[in-house]
């Protein structure tokens, strides 16, 4: 059993008291209950070793209607288990309150897994990074006295026990750990320590002995990891991350090879490119894995999802946490990555016999870059991988008496050691693109008789504005000689901090910079994210950087002006050692310069400090407070409007798919829909270089295949379905910069053409190869006819085939042409095989299609088609893009 002596004896006493309460539950568990346990090749469930596919959903980033259908197509396409980070910051925003509803409600997501028929690994931390604001650690925790992060320290140790003791007994009360019946097979303690532990010198390593000792205390009864830590102490299993972990081994011989962090993607920040792995590399990767050795695989992200509210982190990175995942943001499927990845899966789960039979592989050199390893079943059959790792050329090898035609940077699987069912380079998957639907009957504060007819005067007549005031609106302000930092004074609960005073400006001073024809300076030694300078009422300046130095002139009146200072955080930092000591605001000297007396020193005034907006006070966001402020008509030609509040209201889109925001006509601010607020929106645009031709060949890195140059990072803001009623959403804007609320669209998103290309040489259809249950079976792989396989996402079918051609088509989605190789009835036989189904398959071969069109070339089968509601026959319209 894993765990000291106190871990053991707590864990056979919560057996006992489970085996009762078992007895007692209304409902069944949702597996018979199994212990897990783990030697050198992998985890044990149940007595039996299992090879295992994970995906990464973090259940804030999507809402509790979203999960079902985010695990089951994490089901489908093939993962066997569901990875989570649990959120301190969230489930205790005050110490000792802790809050597990709605989005946070971690037990429910738990069981929903479960319900699935999926195993959960839970990374409690608690420290998380994934890029969550403050890493995910409540703001208060920084205010305990003497307290130092993430070392041995007492204050941060008890803390920290007491957090993770909490998410294990409830986990113990709800019956969620395997021995109980529940889903939960791994927990995790800390995370990427690592990276950071030299830092801390000796206090470090002495931690993380304790957080080892202190999580194996808890009876949680399942193993424990540790990732990127390679002193992981006794029984707990040290885990890789990163974008390879072919070549990782674990600290100990007796522990298995784990790779808990996959990166499929990389996040974003504003300002930024987007960046785009291929599933080419993502799959060498993941085939190369196995392939050596590991046992246990995990995507991060298979759902990225959405930083709703002020949960990115950062500073600076965007609300989507898209992640360029399988699953897009939305839910939809990515394609081809989801489909290719399913194949992967597929074919790894026909080795997993003899992979878990194997104590290690036997190693066969194929070439100076090529290179087979062979699992051998205890009944004598075998599974091999055969792998080219050059970048740049294919390769032709012998293995076992036959002969293999290898892709660069590509790893060929055989279940049998013979037939290749799958090649990581190959992609036979089908290819969605992606459509946005802005539909007409979407009209803001019209009755459902009247019709949209110009688009601007229709908005200018709906939307109504609220200027938020720059001068003290609150009773809570406060004031004090000098500049405070400012997470001290805000806790972390608006993003937004003003400093208020006056200071008095001689004739001479105006006479000297006339004069000299110069203005006064404010200068500031180092300030983070977002500075805003206001003078007499009036923006006179603002700064955006990560602790960079501020000097910005601004006008002066002779006489009395009052000087307002905003200093604004866009995500707090999420990564590195001493986050305590992390602050906002800033840091340094702050003064003006110019007078002709020399410099003044605004640390030596008296500040009036206020948090927040007034508009965020009054919850004007909200259904319940909006109409309690007076709203004014927007009138259409006015001048762009800072630090405005905008609202309208709006009817919800027709139909189930997910809903988005387009706020590309806005400038920078946040956005609430029906109080739900969706999150910070900022068009910041990104370089209009480094945006190239991708190849997947060759190690890949977050900068190698960047995409969205020269345009705005995010523009489009996800809206949960769950969020919306059918008619009068209430929208909120808050703008800092000036936008044109005019121009913001409600949109639909959804994939509407779907294509497929598969030659007569590619593998056999792994899409049928799917497992009943999480147990490894048996599946024949006598049946090599390659397969064409389609299919719309769910509440869709295919309403038209508009390209088909089994010969030698050219082109590429959505751009196909025919070729003088071409079968005649090509388009009718998909029709008759596809039209008016969710999906479809088709044989690839001449005998399906009439005879060869032309003989002695490799014949492909190219499709396009268009998927279509299936509640409707009609076309969708206003698609862009």
């Amino acid at each position: 059993m894993i765990g000291d002596g106190r871990g053991f004896l707590r864990f056979l006493i919560v057996s006992s008291l489970a085996v009762l309460q078992l007895v007692e539950a209304d409902s069944s568990p949702y597996f018979e209950p199994f212990n897990v346990s783990y030697d050198h090749r992998a985890l044990i469930l149940g007595g039996k070793r299992r090879m295992l596919t994970s995906a990464g959903i973090h259940y804030p980033r999507a809402t509790p209607e979203m999960w079902p259908d985010l695990i089951a197509k994490s089901k489908k396409g093939g993962a066997d288990v569901v990875q989570t980070y649990v959120f301190w910051n969230k489930h205790e925003p005050v110490r000792g309150r802790y809050y597990f509803e709605g989005r946070y409600d971690i037990v429910k997501f738990a069981k929903v897994v479960g319900a699935a028929g999926l195993y959960l690994h839970l990374r409690i931390g608690p420290y998380v990074c994934a890029e969550w604001n403050f890493g995910g650690f409540p703001v208060w925790l920084r205010d305990i006295p003497g307290i130092k992060f993430r070392t041995d320290n007492a204050p941060f140790k008890e803390e920290m026990e007491r957090f993770v003791k909490k998410i294990v007994d409830l986990m113990l009360e709800e019956m969620l750990f395997s021995w109980q019946g529940g889903p939960i097979i791994m927990l995790q303690i800390e995370n990427e320590y690592g990276n950071i532990e030299s830092s801390y010198g000796q206090s470090g390593k002495n931690y993380v002995k304790w957080a080892a000792e202190m999580a194996l205390g808890l009876g949680a009864g399942v193993p424990w990891v540790m990732c990127r830590q390679d002193d992981a102490p006794g029984s707990v299993i040290n885990a890789c991350n990163g974008y390879y972990c072919d070549g990782f081994r674990p600290n100990s011989g007796s522990k298995p090879t784990l790779w808990t962090e996959d990166w499929d993607g990389w996040f974003a920040s504003w300002g930024g490119r987007l960046p785009h792995r291929p599933v080419e590399d993502l799959a060498f990767a993941v085939a190369r894995f196995f392939q050596r050795g590991g046992s246990f695989q995990n995507y991060y992200m298979y759902f990225g999802g959405t930083n709703f509210g002020r949960t990115s982190g950062g500073p600076f990175y965007i609300t989507s946490y898209d992640y360029d995942a399988p699953l897009d943001e939305f839910g939809l499927t990515s394609q081809p990555k989801w489909g290719h990845l399913k194949d992967l899966h597929s074919s790894i789960k026909l080795c997993e016999r003899a992979l878990v039979s194997s104590v290690s592989a036997h190693y066969v050199k194929l070439g100076p870059m090529q290179e087979a390893h062979v699992y051998n079943e205890t009944e004598g059959k075998c599974s091999a991988f055969i792998a080219n790792i050059d970048e740049h050329k294919y390769a032709t090898v012998h293995f076992l008496g036959k002969t293999y035609s290898l892709p660069p940077w590509s790893v060929s699987i055989l279940p049998d050691c013979k037939n290749v069912v799958f090649n990581t380079a190959k992609v036979s998957s089908q290819t969605s693109i992606k459509s946005r639907a802005v539909d007409q009957g979407l009209p803001l504060n019209l009755s459902p008789g009247q019709k949209l007819r110009d688009t601007q005067a229709y908005f200018s007549q709906s939307w109504m504005g609220l200027t938020e005031p720059i001068n003290l609106w609150s009773n809570d302000t406060f004031t004090v000689q000098g500049i405070l930092e400012h997470l001290n004074v805000t806790k972390d609960h608006s993003d937004y901090l003003w400093y208020f005073t006056r200071i008095h400006i001689s004739g001479d001073d105006v006479a000297f910079w006339e004069e000299n024809k110069i203005s006064p300076t404010i200068e500031i030694d180092s300030m983070r994210d977002v500075f805003r300078v206001f003078v007499n009422g009036q923006l006179a300046g603002s700064v955006v950087g990560h602790w960079v130095k501020v000097a910005q002139p601004i006008k002066l009146l002779q006489g009395y002006n009052d000087l307002v200072l905003l200093t604004q955080t866009v995500g707090l930092q999420n990564y590195g050692a001493f986050l305590e000591k992390d602050g906002a605001g800033f840091r340094g000297k702050v003064k003006f310069t110019g007078f002709k007396d020399g410099d003044m020193d605004l640390s030596n005034l008296s500040w009036t400090y206020q948090v927040g907006l007034s508009g965020e006070f009054l919850k004007i966001y909200s259904v319940e407070e909006n109409e309690k402020v007076e709203w004014t008509d927007v009138v259409t030609g006015d001048s762009p409007s800072t630090f405005t509040w905008f609202k309208a209201h709006f009817d919800s889109p027709e139909g189930t798919d997910p809903v988005a925001l387009n706020l590309g006509s806005m400038g920078k601010g946040q956005a609430w829909v029906n109080g739900h607020h969706i999150g910070r929106y900022w068009n910041r645009v990104a370089p209009k270089d480094g945006c190239r031709k991708c190849d997947y060949r060759g190690p890949y890195n977050s900068d190698k295949c960047m995409t969205n140059c020269g345009k705005p990072t995010q523009t489009r803001y996800h809206v949960p379905r769950s969020w919306l009623k059918a008619s009068d959403n209430l929208l909120v804007i808050f703008e800092e910069t000036g936008g044109n609320p005019s121009d913001i669209s409600i949109e639909r998103h959804y994939s509407e053409i779907i294509c497929g290309t598969v030659s007569e040489t590619h593998y056999p259809p792994l899409h049928k190869w799917t497992k009943p249950d999480p147990l490894p079976v048996t599946i024949s792989i006598d049946d090599l006819t390659p397969e064409m396989y389609l299919e719309c996402e769910q509440g869709y079918v295919i309403g038209s085939i508009e390209f088909a051609s089994y010969g030698t088509p050219d082109g590429s989605c959505p751009n196909f042409q025919r070729s003088s190789c071409h079968a005649a009835n090509s388009e009718h036989l998909v029709k008759e095989a596809c039209e008016g189904k969710n999906s479809c398959s088709i044989k690839i071969s001449n005998a399906r299609f009439g005879g060869d069109p032309c003989r002695g070339i490799v014949k492909t089968l190219a499709v396009q088609a268009r998927c279509i509601s299936s509640t409707s026959s009609r076309l969708l319209v206003s698609n862009f893009k």
